[in-house]
């Protein structure tokens, strides 16, 4: 019998997995603050239109990125 001390498997699995989360939640995060930063220049410049349009994929982008955060500490806290 030859004892398994590391399932790499699992191990495979957490590595893809956090790398993917890691890359998504900086990309979500880095949409909202692109949005937020259009958004005001828009508003400045008078374009209202793109100003709304800036304003809704920053809002869209920050409730994104908190329910990952909330998704994640879900999945931490369960057994």
């Amino acid at each position: 019998m030859i004892a398994t001390v590391v399932d790499t498997t699992a191990l495979w699995e957490t590595v893809v997995a956090s790398f993917v989360a890691g890359i998504g939640v900086t990309l979500i995060y880095s949409i909202a603050i692109f949005g937020a930063a259009r958004f005001a220049e828009a508003g400045r410049d008078g374009r209202n239109a793109q100003a709304v349009v800036y304003g809704a994929l920053t809002l869209l982008a920050a409730l994104a990125f908190v329910a990952v955060i909330v998704v994640g500490l879900i999945v931490m806290t369960a057994k």
